[in-house]
């Protein structure tokens, strides 16, 4: 039987319009470090190609805000220590794909890839969690809205980037294929961290994750020959938001992930280019009050809307990681 406690939980977490604000929150916050990004790239002096700093840059990105995540839990007197082994090796194998893997693959694609290219393709990762979780979950399968709100939503990220330059169709294992695997490889760290997240407190495991595949790309990076140059004031003020950021967007997301279904969840992932864009017009001075933006926004909603239509709360199952 589930506490009284555990069971508010679920009845908050799997509400409707909770999963809708706080996904859409997470959104808006991964949205914010395109930009957030840039500016530090820029206040770091971190040329575009030079991808061991990069590595550095994101390693001390993800491991302070795995160590606030753990000092946080562990103040709200939640069990940060005594995992036995194979816990331990859960939480490690989950922080190497789903931070560090994810994340090189990410970086390699952008590379050799245009970056209109791999905002559409970096959204496969939606169409994999869908899939993924079809073949995984019982009570997740594959439906028309589900399949019909991906596409929806898909349609919507490539609107958003008509007009930015030629959508060339040449596509190349280094490039386009990197990008798509850094999706493959988040999703599917994703559904794994949802099985943990079932016996892990999600704010823990989201901390430990975030601190190991963080440490592993600051080492990466070291080996590399990355550095950072010129940390001002400036540049520690934008790395403690990007710390913030992550801490709060993965646990709130592992979370939600933790008492719903994955397709639900996953959809909301259509609205990271739509934020981008719009703070990237924002912070970056570029443009985005154009018909376009609207148009798209207007498509992901619908997507959204679609895939979780289906979601009653009356319908939602006691979540589990459990087998076809």
């Amino acid at each position: 039987m589930l506490s009284d406690k555990s069971a508010r939980s679920r009845l908050f977490f799997t509400d409707r319009r909770v999963v809708f604000l706080l996904a859409s929150l997470c959104c808006l916050l991964w949205g914010s470090a395109y930009p957030a990004i840039k500016n530090g790239y820029a206040l770091l002096q971190i040329e575009a190609g030079d991808i061991p700093s990069q590595l550095v840059f994101a390693g001390w990105r993800f491991l302070l805000a795995g160590a606030v995540l753990v000092a946080f839990a562990a103040a709200s007197r939640k069990n940060v220590l005594g995992f036995d082994r194979r816990t331990l090796g859960q939480m490690t194998l989950l922080g190497l794909t789903q931070t560090s893997l994810q994340y090189l693959f990410f970086y390699l694609g952008l590379a050799h890839t245009t970056g209109v290219k791999s905002s559409i393709m970096n959204a496969t990762g939606t169409f994999f969690s869908v899939l993924l979780a079809h073949f995984i979950y019982h009570n997740d399968r594959l439906s028309y809205p589900k399949v019909l709100g991906c596409v929806v939503g898909f349609v919507g990220v490539m609107v958003v980037n008509v007009g930015r330059g030629p959508l060339q169709f040449d596509l190349t294992l280094q490039g386009e294929g990197s990008v798509v695997m850094a999706a493959l490889v988040l999703s599917a760290a994703s559904i794994y961290g949802k099985k943990l997240s079932q016996r892990i407190d999600s704010v823990v495991l989201t901390g430990y994750q975030l601190a190991i595949g963080g440490a592993a790309l600051l080492l990466v990076g070291l080996a590399l020959g990355g550095t950072l140059r010129g940390p001002g004031l400036g540049a520690v003020l934008l790395l403690g938001y990007l710390v913030l950021l992550s801490a709060a967007a993965f646990s709130l997301w592992t979370t939600l992930l933790k008492y719903n279904r994955v397709s639900m969840v996953a959809v909301f992932n259509f609205m990271i280019p739509i934020f981008g864009t719009l703070l990237s017009g924002l912070f970056l001075d570029e443009r985005f009050l154009e018909w376009k933006n609207a148009l798209a926004l207007l498509l992901v909603c619908a997507g959204i809307w679609l895939v979780t239509r289906e979601e009653a709360p009356a319908a939602q199952p006691a979540l589990g990681a459990r087998s076809p």
